[in-house]
């Protein structure tokens, strides 16, 4: 739309109002055109940043749900034990930091990330030798220790004289072979079938509880053939008179049974300095319902309990540990344990889960096999004493 001008006629002026006229069409010509400047140039503008936006959404990363929910691994993984399809676990990249193989020889996958974690993280929480020990993860069949448990020697010397030779420490090589722990749940297809079945928490808490049972038994009575040696398979003495490669223990005076606090007590300061800092008492349930009905002379429990959630009784001021796997209270029983269990205690594993689908052998189920590689040993006999509930 054209604003109309007035134009004079020949050799006449314009009126006073025709002049305003004239003037307010001149300014509303221009201030549109200003208008249509600043509107293109925020448009541009806009658009501008609309690309920008994109460019930047597309750039970032997914949200962790998603990313899981969509994770080629998991998926690959999940085809692999409803339906046997392998294809996804072949063509998978994975990363070196995550798992070390993804095709085994023998046909087994290692699991996928978020599956070995859970059940890692189950057997860490679980109550076994495992919580307090140390625990090593090794590429090789077996994790060599080694202790020196001589002292050198020393002495004096003066400007002058000659210096004696010293004695030599003696260096112990103790060698933890790596066991095979192994579990086989199944489960029928029309389960697997099932979309909405989560089959691998499923199978990562059944083998979780399978493996957690297993490892806490042979940690504390494992004879050490096919499986780890445990802490009380080992021989055990007199604590008076305590030698390499034995446990020492500290006898309660009373044939099953205990008396008084006073056994605890010497359990305690039968431990040399350097480990009693680190030390932690291990006993089962039934065990520690006896102890903490001991009192002092004052009439002072010696058992108290922990002040905050999730933290540990404490017997004399040190943390007790509630391993089921250790014996009841009986005559010459060894149910007390004591000791830096980081130092005395070590579990040695390979980071590899290994499963196999094997879905022929229980038809109409599936069965799943898995394999862990694990071992575990005493590592300094120095470091762990028992109560002996007996005489001598």
């Amino acid at each position: 739309m054209t604003n109309p001008e007035t134009k004079a006629r020949a050799g006449e002026d314009l009126g006073p109002a025709e002049d305003l006229k004239c003037a307010i069409a001149d300014f509303m010509s221009d201030f549109k055109t200003f208008s249509n400047g600043v509107n293109a140039k925020l448009q541009r503008q806009e658009d501008r940043m609309n690309k920008l936006d994109r460019k930047t959404m597309m750039g970032r990363p997914a949200l962790a749900m998603a990313a899981d929910t969509h994770a080629p691994h998991q998926k690959a993984f999940a085809a692999y034990l409803r339906s046997g399809d392998d294809d996804g676990l072949r063509g998978l990249e994975i990363e070196g930091k995550a798992m070390s193989t993804a095709v085994a020889a023998d046909g087994g996958y290692l699991v996928d990330p978020q599956t070995a974690a859970t059940i890692k993280g189950t057997l860490s929480s679980t109550a076994s030798i495992r919580a307090v020990a140390n625990v090593v993860t090794v590429e090789a069949t077996s994790f060599d220790v080694l202790v020196d448990h001589a002292e050198i020697g020393a002495g004096w010397a003066s400007e002058t004289a000659a210096v004696t030779e010293t004695g030599t420490p003696q260096i112990d090589r103790i060698t933890i072979p790596l066991h095979e722990l192994s579990a086989l749940p199944k489960a029928s297809q029309r389960l697997l079938d099932d979309s909405a079945f989560d089959i691998e928490g499923w199978l990562a808490q059944r083998i979780a509880d399978k493996f957690a049972r297993s490892e806490a038994t042979a940690f504390i009575n494992g004879d050490g053939l096919d499986k780890p040696k445990g802490l009380l398979a080992y021989p055990s003495i007199d604590n008076d008179v305590w030698t390499w490669g034995n446990i020492g223990y500290v006898v309660t005076g009373i044939a099953g049974g205990i008396g008084d606090g006073d056994a605890i007590i010497d359990l305690v300061y039968a431990l040399g300095a350097e480990y009693r800092a680190g030390g932690t008492f291990v006993m089962n349930s039934k065990t520690a319902g006896t102890i903490r009905k001991l009192k002092d002379a004052d009439g002072r429990f010696l058992w108290s309990d922990g002040l905050a959630a999730g933290e540990p009784a404490r017997l004399l001021g040190y943390p007790v540990l509630i391993a089921e796997d250790m014996p009841d209270i009986a005559a010459d029983a060894t149910a007390v344990a004591f000791g830096d269990f980081a130092a005395g205690y070590t579990v040695a594993e390979r980071p590899d889960l290994r499963v196999l689908r094997d879905p022929f052998s229980a038809k109409p189920h599936v069965l799943f096999y898995a394999t862990k590689r694990v071992g575990g040993a005493v590592s300094d006999f120095a470091a762990i004493k028992l109560l002996k509930f007996g005489t001598a």
